[in-house]
C-alpha cells in the first residue's frame, strides 16, 4: 500500500441513484462502475437534472434537447440501466437551493436508493482549471438532498399517492472528486465504459473534438486510479457517510 493508495468501495447494497447535472456526466468517468454493478445485478436509476440544451453550439436549445435525451438513454441502456429520468432545469443556470433539493428529494423518495451518486462538486478537478457550475450546484444539492428525504417534515407536500420518506441513503459518492478516498474496480467493463461514452455522438461532434479517442481519453483517468487501487481500471469517488457523527 501506497500513501495515495485507495480504499475498495462497499458492494453490500442493491440500489442506486446517480444525480447528474447533464447527460454524458456519467459517461465521463462513471459509467464502466456502473456497468460492473449492474452486472452483479444492482438496480441503477439515473437522474439528469437537465437535458443538456445547451451543450451543442450549433443546436438551439429546443432541437438539442430531444438529441442528448435520446443519447443518455441509449448509453445507460449499454451500461444495463433501464430508467433515465430528466428532470428540466434549465441547463447553465442550475442554482443550488430549495428547489433542486426538493426535486432530487423527491427522486430519492421514488427510487429508495441505498446509495447515492453524483459528480465532482468540488471548485476544481484538483487543478487550477474550475469545475462547472451545474456540477457543483447539482453535487451539493443530492447531498443534502439525501439527508432532506428521510425527514417527513421536510417537502411533505410531496408525501401524496403513497410516495414516503426514505430515510435509507447510507452513503452519497462523488464521482472523480479530487478528494477521493475510494474507488471501484473497473477492469471487467472498462470496454462498456467507452461505449457508453461513444453513444454521444452528436455531443462530441458539436464539441469539435475531431481526434477524440474515448478509450484514450478514459484510460487518462482509469489508468493513473487503478494503480492506487492495485488494479488495471479504477473509478475514484469520494465518500460521504449518512450516518450522524461519522
Amino acid at each position: 500500500m501506497t500513501d495515495d493508495a485507495l480504499l475498495p468501495l462497499t458492494e453490500d447494497w442493491d440500489r442506486a441513484l446517480v444525480v447528474v447535472a447533464h447527460p454524458d456526466d456519467v459517461e465521463f468517468g462513471a459509467a464502466a462502475a456502473v456497468a460492473r454493478w449492474t452486472r452483479q445485478g444492482k438496480t441503477v436509476v439515473y437522474c439528469m437534472v437537465t437535458s443538456g440544451e445547451a451543450g451543442i453550439d450549433g443546436l438551439s436549445p429546443e432541437e438539442c434537447a430531444p438529441v442528448r435525451e435520446a443519447e443518455e438513454r441509449e448509453s445507460a441502456a449499454i451500461v444495463g440501466v433501464e430508467t433515465v429520468e430528466f428532470l428540466g432545469f434549465p441547463d447553465g443556470v442550475i442554482e443550488f437551493g430549495v428547489p433542486l433539493r426538493a426535486a432530487i428529494a423527491e427522486q430519492i423518495r421514488r427510487h429508495r436508493p441505498d446509495i447515492v451518486i453524483t459528480g465532482n462538486f468540488r471548485d476544481t478537478w484538483g487543478g487550477r482549471s474550475p469545475n462547472q457550475a451545474d456540477h457543483i450546484a447539482v453535487g451539493r444539492a443530492a447531498l443534502h438532498a439525501s439527508q432532506d428525504a428521510g425527514n417527513r417534515w421536510i417537502f411533505r407536500e410531496q408525501l401524496t399517492d403513497g410516495l414516503e420518506p426514505w430515510g435509507g441513503v447510507r452513503e452519497v459518492w462523488a464521482a472523480g472528486s479530487p478528494q477521493s478516498t475510494h474507488a471501484v474496480d473497473t477492469t471487467d467493463t472498462f470496454d462498456a465504459g467507452v461505449a457508453s461514452l461513444l453513444a454521444h455522438r452528436a455531443y462530441i461532434e458539436g464539441l469539435g473534438w475531431e481526434h477524440f479517442d474515448p478509450a484514450e481519453f478514459l484510460e487518462g483517468m482509469s489508468r493513473p486510479t487503478g494503480r492506487r487501487l492495485g488494479v488495471t481500471h479504477a473509478a475514484a469517488f469520494e465518500v460521504f457517510s449518512m450516518s450522524f457523527g461519522e
